[in-house]
């Protein structure tokens, strides 16, 4: 895909570019940016991101300038579809993880994981390698490093000589990483994955099949976690909804434009 093709794909919804591209496409975009070196920072999507990014402008600029901007939350592509854009499926962020990871088994490419606790990283590392005995890791450190600890972690991944970098790091932590220290990683292709790699250790369980179509992953977030969850999903749902009103009758007025 040529810069003009992926340029044509950009929108802007509630102030948020982005990329209608399908996971196919995607995981093209990649790997081609693994084969040719050149960098490539993806940043994905949800409700809760897109809220926090109207009360973050660091936040904001940090996702704003990322190489490719996938919706990843249900909520978001229902809203894009219900503002007459052509978003035809999600990208979510551990799917399109667990692609590359198959990807780079296959042809060879190295990945790099940054995040999580140590026990969960040593069992999620341990599980890729089961999955898939092809797998040659780069490295691998927890995401619980000071201040003064960073400009080590960035050396580290730049002399590890990987492919590809998973920054299992929660929001907005992850997207300042990367936007500050993307170019002097040295990684071609950088993604934030958030708790993917608690996903992948066994730590967290997904929402079946039939939920996850159906775009009721909250619910089964908020049945595991019912405390800690009611009142994110209540808020986070309701300003979401609120720029949603505003979003469509900003673009029904005439000249609007996306």
């Amino acid at each position: 895909m040529t810069d003009d093709e992926l340029a044509a794909r950009r929108i802007t919804m509630m102030g948020t570019p982005l990329d209608l591209l399908s996971m196919a496409e995607t995981v093209a975009l990649a790997e081609g940016a693994m084969r040719s070196r050149q960098r490539l920072q993806q940043v994905v999507i949800n409700v809760a991101k897109l809220v926090s990014m109207r009360a973050n402008p660091d936040l904001q600029m940090d996702v704003a300038e990322s190489d490719v901007i996938s919706i990843d939350g249900m909520g978001v592509l229902w809203a894009a579809r219900l503002l007459g854009f052509d978003a035809k499926e999600r990208v979510t962020g551990i799917d399109l993880m667990h692609a590359l990871i198959a990807r780079c088994a296959h042809n060879g490419f190295k990945p790099y994981f940054l995040g999580a606790r140590e026990d969960i990283l040593q069992k999620a590392m341990a599980k890729l390698r089961q999955a898939h005995p092809g797998l040659e890791i780069a490295g691998y450190r927890n995401g619980y490093f000071s201040q003064e600890e960073e400009e080590q972690v960035v050396t580290d991944i730049r002399n590890s000589g990987a492919d590809c970098l998973f920054v299992a790091i929660s929001t907005p932590m992850k997207e300042r990483f990367l936007h500050q220290h993307r170019d002097q990683l040295g990684v071609p292709y950088l993604m934030g994955v958030g708790g993917s790699l608690d996903v992948v250790a066994g730590l967290v369980s997904r929402a079946p099949q039939w939920m996850q179509k159906r775009g009721l992953e909250w619910l089964y977030r908020l049945l595991q976690e019912p405390r800690r969850m009611w009142r994110r999903y209540l808020v986070t749902n309701t300003k979401f909804a609120i720029l949603l009103i505003f979003e469509l009758i900003r673009m029904r007025r005439p000249g609007a434009k996306s």
